[in-house]
């Protein structure tokens, strides 16, 4: 069986959302999003392979020189120019000497929301903040270099609503007709997440990933007719041992809850907020806490 042994629910009807204009996730992505991690666990810029960005060291070049860093190629000759014959103010330089800019600039980030919009989901109006927390960060996604992508799930399978993007024009038209209801794969959604982000780093490898997976935790379609819940808390360890920093936003409601979302953050190497934590009075907070 591909479903979990969870007693069945009858399942509202599909519905479509727009997009919550009051809500708004600006603050806390922009803290997760800057934070690669790497084996020293330290944040990174992208090296910059051209001439722009940022001059922030140098180094002895592998071929010919393009950016020459004139104050390292002096330092580099200084020391030998007596042994050179020196005799006037002109400096003695040889090819040993030469020296290259090492540039940094600010690598953009892929932000991939990963929405469940499930009949659970769209019950709880949760795909209307999803879609407004995408054309939230569009909106200071340009000079940033960032793109964002929208992953949803429902019924039997995860689709890509938005593929990676910074048009809020784009976003706008490809989000407006995302239906919400059925069971929930939520195991597919994180897996189609995920390929969306090996896939651009595959073509931009200096971009910084960001999952934001938004669920109540509940899922009951298998990816391939296994157990669903072990299926996800897999994945979730891949997209920690990708070094892919992460937020997972719990939509649970209601008196009984399974409370799932929380050790599905600790396994993604992200943490783990309820809905209603993300309004103005907590961004603050958060913020510190993630940072």
């Amino acid at each position: 069986m591909n479903d979990s042994d969870e007693p069945q629910e009858t399942l509202p009807k599909e519905e479509i959302f727009e997009a919550d204009r009051d809500f708004s996730m600006m603050n806390i992505l922009r803290s997760s999003e800057r934070r690669v991690v790497t084996s020293g666990g330290k944040r990174t810029d992208s090296a910059s392979d051209n001439r722009r960005g940022r001059y922030v060291s140098s180094r002895v070049p592998e071929g010919k020189v393009t950016d020459i860093a004139v104050d390292a190629t002096i330092r580099a000759a200084a020391p030998n120019q007596l042994s050179r014959g020196r005799k006037d103010q002109s400096l003695i330089i040889h090819s040993p000497d030469l020296r290259e800019k090492v540039r940094e600039r600010k690598a953009g980030s892929l932000i991939v929301f990963v929405v469940d919009s499930s009949g659970s989901m769209g019950a709880a109006r949760r795909m209307s903040e999803a879609k407004g927390a995408v054309l939230a960060l569009l909106k200071d996604a340009y000079q940033k270099r960032d793109m964002v992508s929208l992953v949803a799930f429902k019924g039997r399978e995860a689709f890509i609503a938005l593929g990676p993007t910074a048009s809020i024009e784009l976003a706008k038209r490809n989000l407006e007709d995302i239906p919400t209801g059925g069971k929930t794969p939520l195991s597919s959604g994180m897996a189609a997440g995920l390929g969306v982000i090996k896939r651009e780093l595959l073509k931009n490898p200096g971009i910084k990933p960001v999952m934001v997976l938004i669920s109540d935790g509940r899922g009951n379609v298998s990816l391939s007719k296994g157990n669903p819940w072990e299926e996800a808390k897999e994945i979730a360890s891949e997209i920690r041992s990708k070094n892919i920093c992460s937020v997972v936003i719990d939509t649970e409601s209601g008196l009984v809850r399974l409370g799932r979302l929380d050790e599905l953050a600790e396994l993604m190497g992200g943490r783990c907020y309820g809905i209603d934590d993300l309004r103005a009075d907590r961004i603050t907070q958060i913020v510190k806490e993630i940072s």
